[in-house]
């Protein structure tokens, strides 16, 4: 059975047979915003797309940032800034992203996850202690909505690929409430190292950032140390 996580809480990365839990997929589940729209004889419901970006940053015992997980989609706006450029597989190929979804599910939820990483510590470079998995809304041209319109958005990591799921470990629901208002960030958790084995901690925080380098620098500030 599946472990329901709440915000804050902490599990071992272990299956009920006690085996470790070295290869899995991290997964977020999200809908696009649905209102309907009343005109004098009829009323349309209105479908407006959702694009969440999920990423991850792996860092070690002192905090410091080791490599990263974001969307290339945003190259052209790095390169001018001359900062690192997006990419979908860590130096290592311990975590592989199955790439950007712009619309989140159209007609309720489907059941699948819209944004996949996939994760095999088994070949993680060694010095990397903890990684962080957050989503930053990207509002497309008039677009201008935050997490509390969002109709759902859940993550979850199970045992299998970016198109199958053989079983799932945990569960998180990230329940839209008032905390997320004005909000288009979340860091959703991290896995982390304590003696020698992996852990996850739900971290389940809402922020303000308006891009995710903004969200990279509050994760390496307030939490990889």
């Amino acid at each position: 059975m599946a472990i329901n996580l709440t915000k804050g809480q902490k599990i071992d990365l272990r299956k009920e047979t006690g085996e470790k839990l070295t290869n899995f997929c991290v997964g977020v589940n999200w809908g696009a915003i649905e209102t309907i729209k009343k005109g004098f004889f009829s009323s349309k419901k209105v479908i407006e797309d959702v694009d969440l970006d999920l990423s991850c940053i792996m860092t070690d015992t002192n905090g410091n940032l080791v490599d990263y997980i974001y969307s290339p989609e945003y190259n052209g706006y790095l390169q001018k800034n001359n900062l690192p450029l997006g990419k979908l597989t860590s130096q290592d190929g311990a975590l592989r992203h199955s790439g950007d979804d712009r619309k989140g599910d159209q007609d309720g939820d489907d059941g699948l996850d819209n944004e996949i990483i996939t994760v095999d510590l088994s070949r993680l470079d060694e010095s990397v202690d903890k990684i962080f998995f957050f989503i930053n809304i990207y509002l497309n041209q008039g677009q201008n909505f935050d997490f509390s319109h969002v109709p759902y958005a859940k993550i979850r990591m199970y045992e299998g690929t970016p198109s199958k799921v053989n079983k799932v470990f945990s569960e998180f629901d990230i329940t839209t409430d008032a905390s997320y208002a004005n909000k288009r960030a979340l860091i959703l958790g991290k896995l982390y190292k304590r003696n020698g084995d992996w852990k996850f901690d739900a971290i389940g925080d809402p922020t303000e950032d308006q891009i995710f380098l903004q969200t990279i620098t509050r994760i390496l500030n307030n939490h990889a140390k």
